[in-house]
């Protein structure tokens, strides 16, 4: 009923006639189910040059964003709406698929995923289940493959880490076992994906409120091991999501805490270098933090590893020891509230006592660091400190 809405429906329908575009996928299955929704997606009978000027005729902008597949965003009141033509698939190799353009809406649910996806929704709100089974597996939590599983898969490869991202995010009960055994079957054909649209899925799963029986059933199925070898599924992990752990801490406790490991895992998977440096800062941190250390200590600590590392270090040995709760907030709010302050002294204080540029000051300088960091970071008395390292008293 938005307006933006309203106006790129308005403007389908007035080059294709009523009927001709409705919205697709997620946000008619998150509609139904009551969830936010995010991205509206609209399905058309409309060829893509049609699309196209349909949508410059009523004023707004158009993008062809992948017109060869039949897809152009529109952009209403700065709003992205993603408008793609019925498709069938001619052929694919489980990663690309060639299509051919087509004006029948069960042909279009043919090849889509999972039959809670292959739902429509007209401008007015009626909706359309072409599998029969769509609205039903939306209310009952199911995750059921359009017609047989292991050929939906071969056709996409990147679809069993989807089933289980979409069993952890809107799945009930046990997961299908005809789509279980397909994935377990198939597993072996995700090396054909990239390393990102894999670790980009293994994130979206991991930051579902619940993940760990998608996680499980992912494992037992070998999929875990096939994405990512490292992984080991265990009581850190089941903790870790109780304790309301983001993504990022849930694949950090899926990993030893060796740096080395958690880089090569990273760069397999191609992660962001931010979330590769994060996850190997933390496996650093890990040996040199504990939960029964002092707040001293523990300013030392945010000091050397920073507030991110130490709180995910902190995080890991909570799920360890998770009857250690208290001892965990209290550092976790140590982090959030401490602010690490700057060395309060440099080259030039030294050069004003003498020292000359070189090897000598930066000696001097990390002995000044070192006791003003065991003495935990006093305020005054920095000059004298200086001095007695450049002039130490004699006898």
């Amino acid at each position: 009923m938005a307006p933006a809405t309203r106006a790129v429906m308005a403007a389908l329908e007035a080059a294709g006639g009523p009927g001709c575009a409705r919205f697709v996928g997620g946000c008619v299955r998150n509609a139904l189910i009551g969830q936010p929704v995010a991205d509206v997606d609209i399905a058309t009978t409309l060829k893509p040059e049609e699309t196209e000027r349909a949508i410059r005729a009523a004023g707004l902008k158009a993008v062809p964003t992948g017109i060869a597949h039949g897809t152009v965003t529109a952009v209403a009141e700065r709003r992205p709406f993603e408008i793609t033509t019925l498709r069938r698939d001619v052929s694919t190799d489980g990663r690309n698929a060639t299509v051919a353009f087509t004006d029948d809406w069960a042909e279009d649910a043919a090849r889509r995923d999972f039959r809670l996806n292959a739902l429509y929704a007209d401008a007015d709100g009626h909706v359309f289940d072409p599998t029969g089974e769509g609205v039903a597996d939306c209310r009952a939590g199911r995750i059921v493959f359009v017609g047989d599983p292991e050929t939906r898969i071969r056709e996409d490869f990147l679809r069993i880490l989807r089933f289980f991202r979409f069993h952890a995010w809107y799945g009930r009960d046990e997961p299908d076992p005809a789509a279980l055994a397909a994935c377990r079957t198939l597993a072996p054909g995700m090396t054909r994906l990239s390393a990102e649209r894999v670790s980009s899925e293994l994130m979206k799963l991991l930051a579902a409120p619940d993940p760990r029986a998608a996680m499980a059933a992912m494992a037992g199925a070998g999929v875990l091991a096939q994405v990512l070898r490292e992984a080991q599924l265990s009581r850190l992990f089941e903790a870790a999501v109780a304790q309301g752990a983001d993504p990022l801490v849930r694949l950090m406790v899926l990993l030893p805490p060796d740096e080395a490991v958690v880089r090569a895992a990273a760069t397999r998977l191609r992660l962001a270098n931010a979330v590769r440096d994060r996850l190997a800062f933390a496996a650093r941190a890990v040996p040199a933090i504990n939960l029964s250390m002092s707040d001293r200590e523990a300013r030392a600590a945010l000091y050397h590893h920073g507030a991110t590392a130490f709180s995910d270090a902190v995080r890991r040995h909570w799920a360890e020891t998770p009857h250690r709760s208290s001892e965990a907030r209290r550092l976790l709010s140590l982090a959030e509230t401490w602010t690490r302050p700057p060395l309060p002294v440099g080259g030039r204080d030294l050069a004003r006592l003498g020292v000359a540029p070189g090897p000598e000051t930066g000696r001097l300088l990390k002995a000044f660091e070192a006791g003003w960091i065991a003495d935990d970071f006093p305020a005054t008395g920095h000059a004298e400190r200086l001095q007695a390292l450049v002039s130490p008293p004699r006898g």
